[in-house]
């Protein structure tokens, strides 16, 4: 095996599982998830906004855990499963997280909302969020400058509370 050292220019191809197809494209060896969705990808539902991963506006989902696309390489990405917010939806018919959002109006500017929504799914599946308080300390990952807070927890509320009433009725 002969290792070489990367130039900046130089490209090197990945093959992504992205929204459930198949991308191939080329990358640089600098660059980041997120400007590969935006920038190379056209996918500008993911926004950048600290570009620190502090804030959250790029959560994407990894094979199904939230992750900040901001700080991943995309060459790490060869192979994997990214779902983003444009992902979510099957055609015409929302993400139940989606539709809360619009139904709880938790969102003001919109900025951060494609974050939040992909926070709240991976959350909704950890399952680790029992009431309004975990909800709250586990998307503290996720800042929304309008302050949207309370309608963001109403909304994620309200999902797994579906979820937990279809659980229930199943049950009996």
């Amino acid at each position: 095996m002969t290792l070489r050292t990367l130039a900046p220019d130089d490209k090197i191809e990945i093959t992504l599982n992205l929204n459930g197809r198949p991308v191939r494209t080329e990358v640089g060896p600098s660059t980041t998830l997120l400007d590969l969705l935006r920038n190379q990808l056209g996918l500008t539902g993911t926004k950048k906004g600290c570009d620190h991963g502090q804030c959250g506006a790029c959560t994407v989902l990894i094979e199904g855990q939230r992750i900040n696309a901001c700080l991943k390489l995309a060459v790490m990405m060869d192979g994997r499963e990214i779902t983003t917010i444009e992902g979510l939806a099957q055609g015409d018919d929302l993400h139940p997280l989606q539709r809360a959002f619009i139904e709880r109006d938790a969102f003001q500017c919109g900025y951060c909302t494609p974050g939040q929504i992909c926070s709240a799914v991976a959350l909704l599946a950890e399952g680790h969020a029992h009431d309004r308080e975990e909800i709250r300390e586990l998307m503290s990952g996720n800042i929304c400058r309008c302050g949207a807070y309370p309608n963001i927890v109403d909304a994620i509320e309200d999902v797994m509370g579906q979820r937990q009433g279809y659980i229930r009725e199943a049950a009996e």
